[in-house]
């Protein structure tokens, strides 16, 4: 079987809103895009381009556009090279957090997930921890450069989590145009929350034992069973908090690569740096001031 026609590919980053994204395009009636993330040009590799061409339609209709989200590209030098080699004119789009709220926020994750239980500390004050994807992942100019060396700028649309949060749908369209799509915006999708680690849960012994049934129960999710049912046994979790000590150390660890990433995209990014700011008081109100240009 022949590899997919992918005209667009969103590589990341992980934990900075790429759920929110993905659902945009998979609204759009002119994009055809997988419910999952692939990870085809990583981990998935090996199954080979006949599984990869499945996830997408027999036909590719006129005027369609086809492409995937998978967030960890962005950090893998491999996919990078797999992608540049199979794609070399691909359109890819960027999506960007402030790697310190990036990074516990990913830990959040796991740690709901009972990947890790330990306290942040354990995870966050260096590379040297079982899971150095926490830090490493948010090494956006050392990942970007590798991009870079393989694709031309203006096949790589740049923007970050305060855009998504001040002005979506410019940014939405930002991303249609870059990709090659005519505008398109639904209220009620646009203003969504996805993968909320606000939100409530079952306990992870219950929801280890109900994993094997997720495919069947997606179908069922918005019923009003399901909701009630989930209603009456779901939890608010307590997740360990990042303290203000780690904060700066997470600050100290990512300020050159910031300051880099910065020169690259010609873009002020020292909030990012500020103790006194966190991945919720540092986004602006919908409708508020100006914020600076998307990277195209």
């Amino acid at each position: 079987m022949m590899k997919p026609e992918v005209d667009f590919i969103v590589i990341g980053a992980i934990k900075a809103a790429t759920t929110w994204l993905q659902a945009q395009l998979q609204h759009h009636p002119d994009i055809v895009i997988p419910e999952i993330e692939p990870h085809f040009f990583t981990r998935e590799y090996a199954r080979g381009w006949d599984w990869y061409r499945s996830l997408f339609p027999d036909t590719k209709a006129t005027g369609t556009l086809w492409g995937e989200k998978t967030a960890d590209y962005l950090a893998k030098p491999e996919a990078a090279e797999r992608i540049s080699r199979n794609y070399p004119h691909a359109k890819l789009v960027l999506q960007l957090r402030n790697p310190i709220d990036r990074a516990y926020s990913d830990y959040k994750m796991l740690f709901r997930r009972g990947t890790v239980s330990g306290p942040p500390g354990d995870y966050l004050k260096s590379l040297d921890n079982p899971q150095p994807r926490f830090l490493h992942d948010g090494l956006y100019a050392e990942h970007l450069r590798r991009w870079l060396n393989l694709f031309p700028r203006e096949n790589i649309l740049i923007f970050t989590f305060e855009d998504v949060r001040t002005q979506p749908e410019q940014t939405l369209n930002a991303v249609y145009s870059h990709i090659g799509a005519r505008p398109h915006v639904e209220p009620q999708v646009i203003t969504r929350k996805f993968n909320n680690s606000d939100g409530r849960l079952l306990p992870l012994p219950v929801r280890k034992i109900l994993a094997p049934l997720k495919p069947i129960v997606r179908p069922f999710r918005n019923s009003a069973i399901f909701l009630r049912t989930h209603a009456q046994f779901a939890k608010e979790i307590e997740y360990p908090a990042l303290s203000d000590e780690l904060r700066k150390s997470l600050a100290d660890f990512y300020w050159q690569d910031i300051e880099d990433l910065g020169r690259m995209l010609d873009r002020d990014l020292s909030n990012w740096l500020r103790p006194d700011l966190d991945g919720k008081r540092d986004l602006p109100s919908e409708g508020s001031a100006n914020h600076p240009a998307l990277s195209a």
